[in-house]
């Protein structure tokens, strides 16, 4: 059996492998940060993937990443943040799986873009500092709005933030809560009917060579300056936001 043969329609070869490297880059940079490699790699994938299939695909992905990292750092894990965030995003799933629906292309992609460009540089009140109530909210609300527009890390990073935990523990808490939202988001997408055994062979590459960027992210997590890391990305997750949002724009002009 051919390589192609492996790959979904409408993804060549050279599609697929830039996708499986770059998945090694998101990881580290989110095992590093705790925050900005799904939105990176959501990103990259509207270039690929086609619309009706970013988003199940991508939380397909992120659900490894996240999964690994949650194992690699699990005694960091804060275990009495999770329970109370996994309970609202499991009500979150349900709703969210109502209420989703197919997106215009480009109404997406302004929507993802718009996304990424606040997240990024609006600083969230107050949420708290990590009671069961906020917390529950706080899962309910990331999980629905993950079923639209895919990447609510910096969400769901500045929810657990409140409970001033160490940056280690912070990064291994956020994998932990990401994996169980992204779990409900793509078995609430399965329960809708999308196709993911046809891109399994993708996913799993991906996964696979996501765990070796966090294996590489948790190496840099205790050496590399946090602000200064910080800053760089939301450089790069501004030139990610914008170029979204002028894509769309483009593609609505007449």
């Amino acid at each position: 059996m051919s390589l192609t043969a492996l790959l979904p329609p409408g993804i060549d070869a050279a599609s697929a492998l830039f996708l499986v490297l770059l998945s090694v880059f998101t990881s580290a940079l989110t095992a590093a940060l705790g925050i900005g490699g799904g939105m990176v790699l959501l990103a990259a994938m509207t270039f690929f993937v086609p619309v009706a299939a970013l988003i199940p695909v991508h939380g397909a992905v992120q659900l490894g990443s996240n999964a690994g990292r949650s194992l690699v750092l699990a005694r960091d894990v804060d275990l009495r943040l999770i329970g109370p965030f996994t309970v609202g995003a499991a009500m979150g799933a349900l709703i969210g799986a109502v209420l989703v629906t197919d997106l215009p292309e480009t109404v997406l992609l302004l929507f993802i873009g718009v996304f990424v460009s606040v997240s990024t540089w609006i600083k969230l009140p107050p949420l708290g500092r990590g009671e069961r109530a906020v917390l529950f909210t706080g899962g309910l609300g990331a999980t629905i709005l993950t079923m639209f527009v895919g990447a609510t890390g910096p969400f769901v990073m500045a929810l657990l933030r409140q409970a001033q935990l160490p940056h280690r523990v912070l990064v291994a808490t956020n994998g932990a809560a990401m994996t169980v939202q992204h779990l409900l988001k793509v078995g609430a997408f399965a329960l809708l009917g999308f196709a993911f055994a046809r891109w399994l062979p993708l996913v799993t590459a991906m996964i696979g060579s996501g765990f070796l960027g966090t294996l590489m992210g948790k190496r840099l997590l205790d050496r590399l300056p946090e602000k200064t890391l910080g800053w760089g990305l939301k450089f790069l997750l501004t030139v990610v936001g914008v170029q979204l949002i002028v894509r769309a724009i483009i593609a609505l002009l007449p």
